[in-house]
C-alpha cells in the first residue's frame, strides 16, 4: 500500500510526463544502486527513547523549488545535491510519555510559531506511522565553520535530516534507522532537501507531482566516493532582504518559466548521474552553475507582484570572480541555492588559486569537502554540544 501525494491544480498534464520521466530515472538508478524496500511499520502504544544525530547541509547541483504537496513535502521535480561540510547540525530527540506537549529548541532558543510547527511536522509523521501520540523534546544546533551562516547554506536541510534521523532512531529503533530509503522519506518533513542530506555525498531525490510518499526518497550516487578530490569553498553572504525560502517555494510554481524547467530536468539528471559514476567532477559542477541561473530565473519571475531577487551585490562580485578564474585557466564553478551565498566547486589542486582570489576581495570563506550521510552520535554529545539538561524540565 502506498500513500499518494497532491497534484496542484494546473499541473495535472505535466505530472503524467514527470511520472514517465521518473520511471526512466528509477530504471537507470537500479542499474547501479541497490534500493531497499519501504518497510512495514510496527504499531506502538507509546514512544520512549532518546537519540542524537548529526547531518550536513546540502548544496544544490540540479536544484528544486516549490512543493507539490506541502503536507508530505514532495517536490515538482527530481533534484541532485552535494553534502557540504562547511557546517553541520546536531539534534537531540527524546520521546517521553510524561511530556504533555512538544518542545523545540533551535540554536539555544526555545521556538514557537512556524519554527516549532516545522519541527513538529517530523514528529507527527513518526507518530502517524506508529499510531502513538507521545510528545517529544527536540534540541538542535547548527555548527558553522565561519563567523556567520549566511543565507542559502542549506542548514534547513541538515536540520531536517538530523531531526528525522534522531526521531526514527529514538522512536522506532535500529532496523528502521538502517533502512536508508525509509529514513530519507522521514528526512523530508522539515525541509524537502533533508532527504538528500540523509543520503550523503552527491545524492538524487526522486520526486514529481503525485508521487507516492514511499517512492520520494534519496539515493547516494557517489557510492565509491568518485569525487573525493573535489573542494567546496563556501562564501557565506547574509540576505539584506530577510529572504524566506518558504516564500520563494510558494512563488516559484507561478513563474512562466517553471514548467519548462520541469520538462528540462530528466536529461540533466541522467547526465549528472553518469558523470558522478565516471568521476567527472567538471560536468557535475557545470550543471550546478547552469542550474543556478535557471533556479534564480524562476525565483525572479515568480508572480506579477513578487519578484524575489535573492542575490546581493557581493554575490555578483563572486560570480564574476569565478568567471575570471575560468578565463585564466583555473577550473572553478559556482553554485548558489535560494539565497546570496555561493559555493565554489573546484579540484583540490586548485584550492589555493581560488582561495587567493576570494581573499583579495576581502570575503570570509570556508574550505571544505563533500560530506557523508546523516549519522547517530552518542548521548554524551547531547550534553556536551547542546546542553540538553537545561531544557528537559
Amino acid at each position: 500500500m502506498t500513500t499518494a501525494t497532491k497534484i496542484e491544480q494546473g499541473f495535472e498534464d505535466i505530472a503524467l510526463q514527470m511520472k514517465k520521466d521518473n520511471d526512466e530515472i528509477v530504471k537507470e538508478v537500479k542499474k547501479n544502486y541497490t534500493i531497499q524496500d519501504y518497510p512495514a511499520i510496527e504499531k506502538k502504544n507509546k514512544l520512549d527513547g532518546i537519540a542524537v544525530a548529526q547531518a550536513y547541509p546540502i548544496q544544490g547541483i540540479l536544484k528544486y523549488h516549490g512543493m507539490s504537496d506541502w503536507n508530505y513535502r514532495t517536490a515538482y521535480l527530481p533534484s541532485i545535491s552535494v553534502n557540504n561540510d562547511a557546517a553541520r547540525t546536531v539534534t537531540y530527540v527524546k520521546f517521553d510519555s510524561n511530556y504533555t506537549q512538544d518542545k523545540g529548541v533551535i540554536n539555544d532558543k526555545v521556538v514557537s510559531g512556524r519554527d516549532l510547527e516545522r519541527v513538529v511536522q517530523t514528529l507527527d509523521m513518526v507518530r502517524k506511522l506508529t499510531g502513538a501520540t507521545t510528545k517529544a523534546l527536540v534540541v538542535s544546533k547548527n555548527i558553522v565553520r565561519a563567523t556567520k551562516t549566511g543565507k542559502g547554506l542549506g542548514t534547513s536541510a541538515s536540520g531536517s535530516a538530523a531531526i528525522g534521523t534522531a526521531a526514527v532512531a529514538a522512536a522506532m529503533g535500529d532496523s528502521y534507522y538502517q533502512n536508508k530509503r525509509f529514513l530519507s522519506c522521514i528526512g523530508r518533513f522539515l525541509a524537502g532537501s533533508g532527504c538528500r542530506s540523509i543520503a550523503g555525498g552527491i545524492s538524487l531525490w526522486l520526486s514529481y507531482p503525485g508521487i507516492a510518499h514511499e517512492d520520494s526518497y534519496a539515493v547516494r550516487l557517489d557510492d565509491q566516493e568518485q569525487l573525493k578530490d573535489v573542494s567546496l569553498i563556501t562564501v557565506p553572504v547574509d540576505s539584506r532582504i530577510g529572504l524566506k525560502t518558504e516564500t520563494a517555494h510558494k512563488d516559484a510554481p507561478h513563474s512562466p518559466l517553471f514548467k519548462k524547467w520541469m520538462e528540462m530536468r530528466k536529461p540533466y539528471i541522467l547526465e549528472c548521474m553518469q558523470a558522478v559514476q565516471k568521476g567527472d567532477w567538471q560536468t557535475v559542477a557545470r550543471l550546478g552553475e547552469l542550474d543556478t541561473i535557471l533556479l534564480h530565473g524562476v525565483t525572479m519571475s515568480g508572480t506579477l507582484e513578487s519578484k524575489i531577487i535573492a542575490w546581493e551585490p557581493e554575490t555578483i562580485q563572486l560570480m564574476r570572480a569565478s568567471n575570471e578564474l575560468k578565463d585564466s585557466g583555473i577550473p572553478c564553478y559556482y553554485s548558489i541555492d535560494t539565497g546570496p551565498t555561493p559555493v565554489f566547486i573546484t579540484p583540490k589542486k586548485y584550492e589555493t588559486e581560488v582561495v587567493d582570489k576570494i581573499a583579495k576581495l576581502k570575503f570570509e570563506y570556508v574550505v571544505g569537502k563533500i560530506a557523508g550521510p546523516a549519522e547517530l552520535l552518542n548521548e554524551e554529545k547531547a550534553e556536551e554540544i547542546l546542553q540538553v539538561s537545561k531544557y528537559d524540565n
